[in-house]
């Protein structure tokens, strides 16, 4: 393949160009943040899912005490409904007053065991209600957190995305009146060889694959024609000659 010597020496300026390109690229991709943001909303889940188990128990336990209280006050209700029946000198028959009487002794038992009920599901139902707020309030913190994180990483992206559009317009303009064969041929190896495919031969080594050149093909690039492309023998990058090549 031929190529200009100028475009040749332009071609390193592309591939400087886009090997920004790829470091700006990796960076973007790379950020701390994503893998924060991730982690934070994988948390966020979790507490999510565990706000609305929480919530569920709290109204699941005010239902409870609800009817516990309203079962208490029905026994109490039929308590004092007994008691100023007899207060009140209304049940005058010994076996219907005895019968009261046991009555009221088991009513008396039956509200103690109800407000033991109560007790226990007012006790249960703080518990719910301190677990989730404390949920709540973790959730809260979370939520801070993966916002601050998100500005940051959105912050650093801007300034990264800004650099990438002007590394591109460089790159836009430098490659303008390279040949389409050697583009062809330099993109092809790009794609190969993780994304560089031209270098300077400085000092008898590649700048590619760093290695040194052996005698033999550093005498075949020396009498190749100034606009011939070459290769280098060893990585298989394109070679540019520069005036520091030591040919």
């Amino acid at each position: 393949m031929k190529a200009d010597p100028f475009a040749q020496l332009k071609l390193l300026d592309v591939q400087e160009l886009d090997s920004r390109i790829d470091q700006l690229r990796h960076q973007l991709a790379s950020l701390p943040e994503h893998e924060q943001i991730s982690a934070l909303q994988a948390t966020r889940g979790t507490l999510v899912d565990r706000e609305r188990d929480a919530r569920i128990l709290v109204d699941d336990l005010i239902r409870e005490q609800k009817k516990a209280d309203a079962d208490v006050e029905q026994v109490k209700a039929r308590r004092e409904r007994d008691r100023t029946r007899m207060d009140q000198g209304l049940v005058t028959n010994p076996k219907d007053l005895e019968r009261m009487t046991h009555e009221l002794a088991t009513l008396e038992r039956r509200i103690g065991d109800l407000e033991d009920v109560e007790i226990d599901v007012m006790e249960r139902l703080e518990e719910a209600e301190g677990a989730l707020a404390a949920t709540t309030e973790e959730l809260g913190r979370t939520d801070e957190l993966l916002a601050a994180t998100t500005r940051t990483r959105d912050e650093r992206a801007t300034e990264i995305n800004e650099s990438l559009g002007s590394v591109q317009a460089e790159r836009a303009t430098a490659v303008q009146g390279l040949p389409e064969d050697l583009m062809g041929l330099y993109d092809k190896l790009r794609a190969s060889k993780q994304g560089v495919a031209a270098a300077a031969l400085r000092a008898r080594q590649c700048g590619g694959c760093r290695l040194t050149l052996n005698p033999s093909d550093l005498a075949v690039i020396a009498k190749a024609p100034v606009d011939e492309v070459v290769r280098c023998e060893e990585c298989s990058r394109i070679l540019v000659r520069t005036a520091e090549s030591g040919l």
